[in-house]
């Protein structure tokens, strides 16, 4: 007859199981019951019943869960201690007997007063944190969206496509500074992804020293930390008039394009493009980088198994591994580019006058707003208005944009 009694504990060497994640099927077998632990292994569902060299049977009349105690179990001590050579990630806890499992006795236990008032404080406090950022975005917009509304009613969707900005005769128009964001983000966009990618991979890949590879990602990333009015005051005195005599000599051999048919005089679009791509350059090699460093280290090696090169290996497996994240960190960059306000304003030229030109004077909303909010009154105000919802709508659908982006190429590799 089976009379004994033996206890079932969650030994303290294996960090990963929990006191729920033992699983003892006992079934009665006449007089003694058969104990047939059930394991998972990292590949999934290993198998059913016991492993070589565990013991196959034991009398087992009760069984109780205790987490974190080492009492010894007799024949079935083996049994966990050789749980780790099995490669096990988890048991799972149920005793199937003619009685009321005592897992769920352990399971439904009564919580005390304390831990349950942590948990409900908590979830009521990130609840809370929540809200009040969706209800910070809520005001913004309908702050933007009342002092607009009298812009709307006064020029409706003509505001978008009209060149007019003329607060003597209160005409107003908005696409010349549409056109200009659009074009400085997506060209400083179209050069910093490039140099942004190019960078990350040579910061991750071994071809220099690793201390080589470390100072230079440092410096990459201090770019951030530079505030936007030095690289203004930086682009006005130092970079405008060192690449005037490459933009010039542009004008010479393609000022028969409509891109550069203008003659560049100083502040101009073209400048202002290229301080984008100083400003973005350091968010998407950031994360570019740590994207490419969280690829698991078993595709690369696979992919030199199979006899591939280290540039087969870099843009057949890791580049295609990491594109999710690395779409994220570029479309986080175009919204950082469409809104960046002082450099751009201080090297772009503010020209009111509409130009297809990348050498003219140009202009954006974010310096549209930055020079003129501060002297505008009557429905010019309102205007201003329209045209910041108007950035915020634009800033919004690249949110979008790259959240369906990020979740298709997620599911596809």
């Amino acid at each position: 007859s089976s009379t004994a009694t033996t206890e079932l504990v969650v030994p303290r060497s294996m960090p990963t199981m929990r006191p729920m994640d033992v699983r003892l099927v006992v079934r009665p077998v006449g007089r003694v019951a058969m104990v047939a632990p059930r394991y998972r292994s990292r590949q999934g569902w290993a198998g059913k019943g016991l492993p070589p060299a565990w013991p196959e049977r034991g009398p087992v009349t009760r069984a109780n869960v205790k987490p974190g105690l080492n009492v010894q179990l007799g024949p079935f001590t083996k049994v966990l201690e050789q749980l780790g050579s099995f490669g096990c990630m988890s048991l799972e806890t149920a005793v199937q007997t003619e009685t009321r499992p005592l897992a769920d006795a352990y399971t439904l236990r009564r919580r005390p007063p304390l831990e349950k008032l942590t948990d409900s404080g908590f979830r009521y406090l990130t609840m809370a944190l929540a809200g009040l950022v969706a209800t910070l975005l809520l005001g913004i917009l309908l702050t933007v969206f009342s002092g607009a509304r009298e812009a709307i009613a006064a020029f409706g969707a003509k505001f978008l496509t009209s060149t007019a900005w003329d607060p003597v005769n209160e005409r107003y128009g908005a696409w010349t500074a549409i056109y200009g964001t659009l074009v400085s983000s997506l060209l400083a966009l179209l050069i910093a992804v490039p140099l942004g990618i190019g960078t990350s991979i040579f910061i991750t890949e071994d071809i220099i020293p690793k201390s080589l590879r470390e100072a230079i990602g440092l410096m990459v990333e201090l770019l951030a930390a530079i505030p936007s009015v030095v690289l203004g005051l930086w682009a006005i005195f130092v970079m405008e008039p060192a690449i005037r005599p490459i933009l010039q000599l542009s004008h010479k051999l393609l000022g028969w394009t409509p891109f550069f048919s203008t003659q560049p005089q100083g502040p101009g679009m073209m400048p202002a493009i290229l301080i984008l791509v100083v400003m973005i350059l350091p968010i998407i090699t950031a994360i570019s980088r740590d994207a490419l460093n969280q690829v698991p280290i078993e595709l690369r090696q696979g992919a030199y198994g199979v006899g591939t090169t280290r540039w087969g290996s870099i843009f057949s497996i890791i580049l295609p591994a990491a594109i999710s994240s690395i779409i994220g960190g570029v479309m986080l960059a175009l919204g950082r580019a469409m809104g960046e306000t002082m450099a751009v304003t201080m090297i772009i030229g503010n020209a009111l006058n509409f130009s297809t030109s990348l050498l003219a004077p140009g202009n954006t909303i974010a310096s549209m707003l930055a020079n003129q909010f501060g002297e505008a009154d009557g429905i010019q105000v309102s205007a201003l208005m329209y045209a910041a919802l108007i950035l915020m709508l634009l800033t919004f659908m690249v949110n979008v944009a790259a959240q369906w982006i990020v979740r298709k190429l997620s599911l596809r590799y």
